[in-house]
């Protein structure tokens, strides 16, 4: 199953994107993101699958919600996506 990974600041940030995108029907987890992924330490990652990716970040752009980073995990490995 591909699932994607939008990288956000700062666990209160996740929250907020977690929220814009319940609000919508998108269903998501938040948990800490690798430091592989992300030059801070405190980044946090919220989880959804593939077919929710355009809505999800449509939705975070409306409401103001910039993702540090974007990547796709597919068969246990990551890549960076442009956002």
């Amino acid at each position: 199953m591909e699932q994607y990974w939008i990288i956000a600041r700062s666990v209160t940030y996740a929250q907020r994107m977690e929220k814009a995108l319940a609000g919508a029907g998108i269903r998501t987890r938040i948990f800490r993101a690798p430091r592989e992924l992300s030059d801070r330490g405190c980044a946090y990652a919220v989880e959804l699958s593939g077919g929710a990716l355009r809505p999800a970040l449509a939705i975070l752009r409306g409401a103001g919600l910039d993702p540090m980073r974007l990547y796709q995990l597919q068969n246990g490995t990551y890549r960076e996506l442009s956002l």
